[in-house]
């Protein structure tokens, strides 16, 4: 019986450029002005054959909000997924790299520091449709606006709405071990790999004693653990994207879709099918007014252009 083919997954570790799946930018953000409120909305759409955002920082807060399609956000601890409904916070001055389907829509929202109540480290959140639709008015408004303002109220609602939204356990850890990060560039190029702990200690030149606990160390998972984590954030992306099951289940080196749906259904509490059901009955935008693309233009005279 022939090997069977293994598709390529889309979630990379690496920093180089993709050509497909990316972001727009750079977003012209927060001019110095005493009449710049809180935060300022931005829709962005994904488009095809253009790079990702790479690598960098800003003052910042910034929070991705995925409307559709599905967005990775890499920092230095960490990979993490953002699936429709859901929204990953990235905390100011933190250097971070975003990529996403080439389906995606998005709503960006700068957070200027000290105006909101969330966690000074990355972590996904699982957005409101309150939430939501508060980022994209915020998004169609003018960024200047005073405090007591219409626009001004609305910055202070929806800083309060996202300060209680529920935390998701949709990341990767990583880390900057040479060892670990040539495994986890490895498994994130071909995550049908089944080689066991022993078989990667070998790989990497040490005892399987030495990595299990290494990897711990790293991750704070066990190895077996931290591979399932991986599988999971890939099928989120490819599922967002608009895989199959069975063919995900195939890409992940699962030797049934009964077994991968086990795997996703006990780590999300829900069969892949539910899962995204739930989110397309979700208040939805229409497909051809939630974003505008953002032409790669020079940033009108006053203004400044921070990446994304």
């Amino acid at each position: 019986m022939p090997p069977r083919p293994r598709p390529v997954p889309r979630l990379a570790l690496a920093t180089a450029a993709s050509s497909e799946g990316v972001l727009l930018g750079p977003l012209k953000i927060f001019e110095e002005s005493p009449r710049l409120g809180p935060v300022l909305g931005v829709r962005v759409r994904a488009a095809d054959h253009r790079a990702e955002v790479p690598t960098h920082r800003h003052p910042q807060g910034q929070l991705v909000v995925a409307l559709r399609g599905g967005v990775v956000c890499e920092v230095p601890d960490g990979v993490w997924m953002v699936p429709p409904a859901c929204a990953v916070w990235v905390p100011s001055e933190l250097p971070h790299s975003i990529r996403a389907t080439a389906n995606a829509r998005m709503g960006y929202l700068f957070v200027q520091p000290g105006a909101a109540d969330l966690p000074g480290h990355c972590c996904t959140l699982a957005i409101s449709p309150l939430a939501r639709e508060l980022v994209l008015r915020l998004a169609d408004l003018p960024s200047e606006y005073e405090a007591d303002s219409a626009t001004g109220r609305l910055a202070v609602v929806l800083l309060e709405e996202l300060a209680r939204m529920p935390r998701e356990q949709l990341r990767l850890p990583t880390s900057a071990e040479p060892r670990l990060r040539r495994i986890a560039k490895m498994l994130s190029e071909d995550p049908a790999d089944r080689r066991t702990l022993a078989e990667w200690a070998k790989v990497v030149a040490t005892s399987e004693r030495t990595l299990a606990r290494l990897v711990r160390q790293e991750t704070g998972l066990t190895f077996g653990r931290w591979r399932q984590q991986l599988h999971l954030i890939v099928a989120l992306h490819q599922l967002s994207a608009g895989q199959s099951v069975q063919r995900v289940a195939e890409a992940l080196g699962y030797d049934s879709v009964t077994a991968f749906i086990s795997m996703f259904k006990k780590s999300l509490g829900k069969p892949p099918g539910k899962y995204f059901a739930g989110i397309a009955r979700r208040d939805d935008v229409d497909e051809d007014e939630d974003a505008a693309p953002i032409p790669p233009a020079p940033a009108p005279t006053g203004r400044r252009a921070p990446r994304g």
